[in-house]
């Protein structure tokens, strides 16, 4: 095929797609937004999600160390690590994903630096979102709370003083790989933190690694879970959920708008 051929080509294909306001395109999914929480109340889920806390059991938890029940403590409304039980994960996987998490720390929270705290959510079980108390301390800035652990700092501290809830909201795209498992493309993750956007869709650079310098593995699985970290110290979550971001993106239109509009 000429180059004016493939060009012509390309051109006829360039016009396949939508107009502005096109009342051909598909109507997206109707989905019923979740109420907003309090400090007093967590809220609810969008009807989309896969809710991992209804606020009564760890059902859709399981122990790392295990693979049994998540043995983390259960109140009303709340789960707590539970310190020497380990790392609990969600039973179901995911890859892209939206994630709605609320922690809190305890008022009489204790310790230094690392020791305030500590706790973390790891996306696909490899990509660490800190949990710590953060309000009026200091540690490592990438290791507060907001920070993609060891790696990325906040852009700004939005951390609520202990004994109140904080939330996360998260837009995490896995990364990319070829059918051998490698690396083509890597994670992204934006996340917003009490309503303040702390990370803006950064690039990660590995897995979380403590002290190292982290890079991809040679094989990187396609899902994973979302993790929680036992690290000593009773950090309560409450009104987690996460929705699985699979559906193709709508492309913007090709033409103008045609009659009537």
């Amino acid at each position: 095929m000429g180059l004016l051929a493939v060009c012509a080509a390309g051109a006829d294909d360039a016009k396949e797609g939508f107009e502005v306001h096109d009342m051909k395109r598909p109507q997206p999914v109707a989905v019923k937004p979740g109420t907003f929480s309090t400090q007093e109340k967590p809220g609810t889920a969008p009807s989309d999600a896969v809710v991992l806390f209804d606020g009564k059991d760890l059902s859709q938890w399981k122990s790392e160390k295990t693979g049994g029940d998540a043995e983390w403590k259960v109140g009303e409304g709340w789960f707590e690590v539970a310190p020497g039980k380990g790392i609990i994960k969600s039973k179901q996987e995911f890859a892209d994903c939206q994630l709605h998490a609320e922690w809190r720390e305890p008022e009489d929270v204790q310790g230094a630096s690392q020791g305030r705290g500590n706790s973390g959510i790891f996306l696909m079980g490899m990509y660490e979102l800190q949990v710590l108390d953060s309000a009026g301390t200091e540690t490592y800035p990438d290791g507060m709370a907001g920070s993609i652990y060891g790696q990325y700092p906040p852009l700004v501290n939005a951390t609520l003083p202990a004994g109140q809830w904080n939330v996360y909201d998260v837009v995490f795209r896995a990364p990319k790989v070829d059918e051998s498992g490698k690396v083509t493309a890597p994670a992204r993750i934006t996340v917003i933190f009490n309503g303040v956007l702390v990370q803006d869709n950064v690039k990660l650079i590995g897995p979380s690694m403590h002290k190292a310098l982290t890079t991809y593995p040679d094989k990187h699985p396609a899902k994973g879970p979302i993790s929680l970290q036992d690290h000593h110290n009773p950090v309560r979550f409450r009104n987690m959920w996460v929705r699985e971001l699979t559906g193709d993106r709508p492309k913007p239109p090709v033409k103008p708008a045609g009659e009537g509009h």
